[in-house]
């Protein structure tokens, strides 16, 4: 097909270059020189202009053949995240959540400010019998009258998330202990639900399944893929807010690592800042040198997830310790402090009021550590 293009294109070409008259064959070569600049000048230009042309088009010809791509068909999607593979229990706010919004930390759609407080003393265990007096509570540099102050232990809304990722893989029978410890020390009435998570999180089991249905499907598991621990919050984030009671808390069981998540850091600490939940964590991380940057900065990544919220990060040095240290979050979640005030700032200008909880235990109960939420948003009433 290309050799009859070219053929057919010189043909064209030379079809220009005519024979010039039989009559001048005879005129000298001076005298015929005028004859072809005013004859054969315009053939010649078009001979040039025609032989570029065949050359253009055979390179032309020469190329492979390139198919067009539809606009249509051009989509950018999130790293990781293909349409094929994409998590289907990781909430959006447009197909799974459309309501999930920023949510207000602490009840202050009404004048009264409610601020849980948790209280440890040197070994990390809870301070209890303190009275309202063992307490100075502070919003902005100005000191606040505590109007209601409470000690119980009533049920709350629980969320358990549980990395089950390639990385627990050594850990996971701990992990499972740990579980077991901590729904041991907890309220029968408490209300729970658990999230395992690996490359997406999913909702393993709520309040409906006892804590043997729920070991029975972590015994059938086995810890494998990467690990998308952020997402795990955003979704327990999500589910409390249909939680039972207005106490609510978060335990994740990690090693902090996060390499799979749709979500970031920045986006997920800025939900759990402004949500009404205590996040806990029991960090289980390796001991050897050779651990991952996700793993190595695991500690890291989960306490600026807890300390915004009021709750703490417990490093789990000894492996051995960590069901120990799960029956110690679960009662501490439910030997906490409630303070309420009335702010003397009464604007609701959706600005972040600062709080300052200060503790004054008697002599005898030594150096204590409180815990609470750092702040609140003042939105409108």
């Amino acid at each position: 097909m290309l050799q009859k293009c070219l053929r057919f294109l010189s043909k064209i070409i030379f079809s220009e270059l005519r024979p010039l008259p039989t009559d001048c064959a005879n005129i000298p070569r001076t005298r015929l020189g005028p004859v072809l600049s005013g004859v054969s000048a315009m053939p010649r230009v078009w001979f040039y202009l025609r032989v570029v042309a065949t050359l253009c088009v055979a390179a032309l010809l020469c190329v492979p053949p390139v198919h067009s791509q539809s606009t249509d068909e051009v989509h950018i999607v999130p790293r990781n995240l293909p349409d094929q593979v994409k998590p289907k229990g990781i909430p959006t706010t447009i197909d799974i959540e459309p309501n999930l919004r920023p949510m207000k930390p602490m009840r202050v759609d009404v004048d009264l400010v409610l601020v849980p407080v948790t209280v440890t003393d040197a070994l990390n265990r809870p301070v209890m019998g303190l009275e309202k007096q063992n307490f100075n509570l502070y919003e902005g540099e100005q000191q606040q009258e505590i109007i209601h102050f409470s000690s119980d232990d009533s049920p709350i809304s629980i969320g358990l998330l549980l990395d089950l990722s390639k990385s627990m893989v050594n850990k996971y029978v701990i992990e499972r202990a740990a579980v077991e410890a901590f729904f041991h020390n907890a309220n029968p009435q408490d209300d729970y639900f658990v999230i395992a998570f690996s490359d997406r999180p999913r909702v393993l089991a709520t309040s409906t399944q006892s804590i043997d249905d729920i070991q029975q499907k972590l015994a059938a598991d086995n810890p494998e893929g990467d690990t998308a621990l952020l997402d795990a919050v955003y979704l327990a984030l999500a589910k409390m807010r249909s939680a039972r009671y207005s106490r609510r808390a978060l335990l994740i069981i990690s090693d902090g690592g996060d390499n799979h998540s749709r979500y970031g850091m920045k986006e997920v600490k800025s939900l759990v800042q402004e949500a009404n939940v205590e996040v806990y964590a029991i960090g289980i991380f390796d001991s050897t040198f050779f651990r991952s940057f996700e793993e190595f900065m695991g500690k890291r990544w989960l306490g600026e997830i807890t300390d915004v919220t009021g709750g703490r990060t417990i490093a789990a040095g000894d492996l051995g310790k960590v069901p120990e240290i799960a029956a110690t979050v679960s009662r501490e979640m439910r030997s906490e402090y409630v303070l309420g005030y009335r702010p003397h700032n009464a604007k609701r200008d959706g600005k972040w009021r600062k709080i300052r909880v200060q503790v004054n235990p008697s002599p005898s109960a030594g150096r204590v550590q409180a815990y609470y939420k750092r702040g609140y948003l003042a939105g409108p009433r």
